[in-house]
Parts: C-alpha cells; sequence; structure tokens
C-alpha cells in the first residue's frame, strides 16, 4: 500500500505544491517519518499503512497533511506534525464546525476529520486540497482506528511530569490569531486540578514591565485526551505580543499526584508569540 501511495501522490507533486501556494499552506513534511526524518527502508513510514496512530502519522499526517498543516500558518491552527498532531485532533472541537469533535474516539462518522477525507464535511473544501486525495481503503485504515479508540501509540512513559509541546511555539508569529492553544503533557492530567486559573493568556506590551492585559479564555481537557490542556480565548486575539504563563500556587498535577513545577516563582512561563496583521 505504501509504495502505491508514493506513487500516486508523486506523480501529482507539482500539482499539489501549486494548490497549497495558491492557498497559503506552509510547511512540508514531504518523505519524514513521525520524527521528521527521512523514510529509509525500514523505518517507520515504510510498512503498510495499519491502523495505529504512528503509522497515520507516518504513512498520512507527516508525508501529505503537513504540507500544508505545519507550522505557524497552519490552517485553523490544526498542525499535524508528529509533536503536535494527536493532541489538537483527539477530542477537540473543530474551527469550522464547533460542534464536531476534529476525532471523536469510537464514532468515525461523527469525526470532522474523516467527512474532509471523504469529502462530505459541510464546510469548505475535500482534503487535502487539491488532491491527490486518499484511497477508500487509506481512509477505511483512519476509520478503524477512530473506531477502537483513537488511541495514542505505545510508548515509554518519561519519569519526570512535564511540558511535551505547546502550540503556537515559542517565539512564533502568526497572521491569523490561533483558534485554540494547546500545551501537551508526557504524562495524563489529574483533570481534577484543572480550573479556569490552570493557565492563562496574557497580552503585554513590548518592552519589560509593560502593562499586562489577561485575555478571558476557558480551559478544556479534551476526554479522549488527558495529556492535552486546550486554551480557547472568548474572542479572537488582536495584533499584539502574547504570552501563556501556568501558576505555582496550585499547579496541575499527573494523575499520580506529580506536580508539574518546581519553583518559588508564582508562575511559569510556557510559550510565548505574536499576532500580527497580514502586511
Amino acid at each position: 500500500m505504501r509504495q502505491a501511495m508514493i506513487k500516486r501522490f508523486g506523480a501529482t507533486a507539482c500539482a499539489a505544491a501549486v494548490s497549497c501556494v495558491l492557498a497559503a499552506c506552509a510547511g512540508n513534511g514531504a518523505g519524514l517519518d513521525a520524527n521528521g526524518q527521512p523514510l529509509v527502508p525500514g523505518g517507520p513510514g515504510s510498512g503498510p499503512l495499519t491502523a495505529d496512530f504512528g503509522s497515520i502519522q507516518a504513512h498520512v499526517f507527516t508525508p501529505i497533511c503537513t504540507i500544508c498543516h505545519a507550522g505557524a500558518d497552519a490552517p485553523h491552527g490544526l498542525r499535524l506534525d508528529a509533536a503536535d498532531s494527536y493532541n489538537l485532533l483527539v477530542g477537540v472541537p473543530s474551527v469550522e464546525v464547533p460542534s464536531l469533535f476534529r476525532v471523536k474516539a469510537g464514532d468515525p462518522d461523527s469525526s470532522y476529520i474523516v467527512q474532509k477525507l471523504e469529502g462530505h464535511a459541510a464546510v469548505g473544501a475535500r482534503m487535502p486540497l487539491g488532491g491527490p486525495y486518499l484511497s477508500t481503503d487509506e481512509i477505511a485504515v483512519i476509520r478503524l482506528w477512530i473506531t477502537n479508540g483513537a488511541l495514542p501509540s505505545a510508548m515509554a512513559t518519561p519519569a519526570s511530569f512535564a511540558v511535551a509541546t505547546v502550540a503556537p511555539a515559542v517565539d512564533e508569529i502568526l497572521i491569523e490569531p490561533p483558534a485554540q492553544i494547546m500545551i501537551g503533557f508526557n504524562h495524563d492530567l489529574d483533570v481534577t486540578r484543572v480550573d479556569p486559573e490552570s493557565a492563562r493568556i496574557e497580552r503585554t506590551g513590548p518592552g519589560i514591565g509593560s502593562p499586562v492585559e489577561i485575555v478571558a479564555a476557558r480551559a478544556a481537557v479534551p476526554a479522549a485526551n488527558p495529556r492535552a490542556l486546550l486554551l480557547w480565548p472568548a474572542a479572537p486575539l488582536t495584533e499584539g505580543h502574547y504570552r501563556v504563563v501556568m501558576r505555582t500556587a496550585a499547579p496541575l498535577t499527573d494523575i499520580a499526584g506529580e506536580a508539574l513545577h518546581s519553583t518559588d516563582s508564582a508562575e511559569v512561563l510556557i510559550t510565548t508569540f505574536d499576532v500580527e496583521a497580514a502586511r
């Protein structure tokens, strides 16, 4: 199946590239595995596509979807690189149709990603934008992964509880305000410790000591993915400089009770980014 995918997508590489330029897409993960490394014989993307998230990442998301869905300009903030894709898919409401999850564990028909791949979503174009589209067999594998619970790939759990990924990434410049801010962890969160003050978005001035404006937002942990904390601004972020901080007075913990931070500071800086108007 992998050889067929390479042949099919290679034959239309120029057309796909043109489509992405016209759509103002950014990033190119073609030919890379789930860790961003070149595909090689025996590598994670060289075997058949299977209903495992790691296989789907290596065969579909990284080499195909990240042509557009990567980096600061990823459409609707949906980054499908290996570091961010799971946390921005499973249990996360779609920006285009907020009543639908991008991936609803156990229910492929109600998963917005399936509707987009099959071409019958209520909003927008079929994906990948401009084609070539995934085959029925390839979509069936993604459907099966969702039906089986949309589980992450099996991996060893790191010893220390920590932030593993964040989007927007540190010091990114965004032309469009982010639909959501994602903080991904390496352990499952104790969701009973999550409240509106667990993390906050702040708009700051250009210099040190500039006034800070707290941005109204809600915090949520997807039921199907307790390793992701999502912040949803109450209104689109305006042009300016932003930071995301987490408090330490009543810190988040993992399900074993381990605190995220050990520091004397009242808060910990997670990420900073800028929203700029399109020139």
